[in-house]
């Protein structure tokens, strides 16, 4: 096309040339008549000669433009290559900030809590119908053992039920067949909290003559081994109070959010404990210390 276009121009070229050496060359008759001639034939001359240009222009302009769009083109590839890669790195970096803030608080909550406890990351989950437990990455070599509480920041996740060597099965507070003895804040009435079909806790065998409500928050007692007293364990939602019952109950929402486990603290002694067995050897005669 390109090539069409410039052999017609060549040929213009020339046909202007033959005529300026003719008017030069040929007598003053002859380039008069040319003249006048050439007069009325310069429109029809010009018109495709302009016409030529313009498709020239034309033709120019639109290659010019095709390269421009295939050079945009090519940017835009590799200016979404490039936020590809920065929203990934920018994921990583966001779930390695969320990692540090949540290890952050565990390594507070482990510090200001009253009993000697240890750190496990959640490495699986319970995905049967059966029972609802998760697997932390902590067993017998770090000195988990069955029936230890697990808890978090937020409030009580569980019970150790089996142990292997750097591995534990947690079975949740939300389980049915999961009890731990339950105290209620306000009025200071104990109960058993246990897991329901629904996933969420029950707090039974209350006074019938207690003034619990929906509202009151749910701690642990401390009456049972794995838990120290006063871990947070749910609010009441609910309250059932039959005609004819020996005890109420009430439904509970666990303030640890037990879908999201990703690191949890086992209890592996109330340092009440720890403390009455130090301060019992101090009190004991030389001669009957434990060495």
């Amino acid at each position: 096309m390109f090539r069409s276009t410039s052999g017609t121009r060549r040929v213009t070229l020339v046909l202007v040339a033959l005529l300026l050496s003719a008017l030069l060359v040929l007598p003053t008759q002859s380039q008069r008549l040319l003249q006048h001639i050439g007069v009325p034939l310069a429109p029809i001359v010009t018109l495709p000669i302009e016409a030529l240009a313009a498709l020239d222009r034309s033709l120019r302009d639109m290659w010019e433009g095709y390269v421009a769009l295939h050079e945009v083109h090519e940017e835009n590839l590799r200016l979404r290559r490039e936020i590809e890669l920065l929203q990934h790195q920018n994921g990583r970096l966001q779930e390695a900030a969320s990692a540090s803030q949540r290890l952050t608080a565990l390594l507070e909550f482990k510090g200001r809590a009253r009993s000697q406890t240890v750190a496990a990351q959640v490495i699986g989950r319970e995905t049967t119908n059966w029972y609802r437990a998760v697997v932390v990455n902590k067993g017998d070599v770090d000195g988990v053992r069955v029936e230890m509480g697990v808890i978090t920041p937020a409030g009580v996740v569980g019970r150790v039920v089996k142990t292997t060597r750097s591995a534990s099965m947690v079975l949740l507070v939300t389980d049915p067949n999961n009890a731990i003895t339950g105290l209620i804040q306000r009025t200071r009435d104990e109960g058993i909290v246990e897991g329901t079909a629904q996933g969420l806790a029950r707090v039974k065998y209350l006074p019938l003559l207690s003034t619990v409500r929906a509202g009151d928050r749910v701690v642990t007692s401390g009456l049972t081994g794995g838990f120290p007293r006063g871990l947070p364990i749910g609010v009441i939602t609910s309250i059932d109070k039959m005609e004819g019952d020996l005890f109420q109950s009430g439904d509970i929402v666990p303030d640890a959010d037990l879908t999201r486990l990703e690191e949890v603290v086992i209890i592996t002694a109330p340092r009440e404990e720890a403390d009455s067995d130090a301060a019992s050897l101090q009190t004991q005669p030389p001669q009957q210390r434990k060495p």
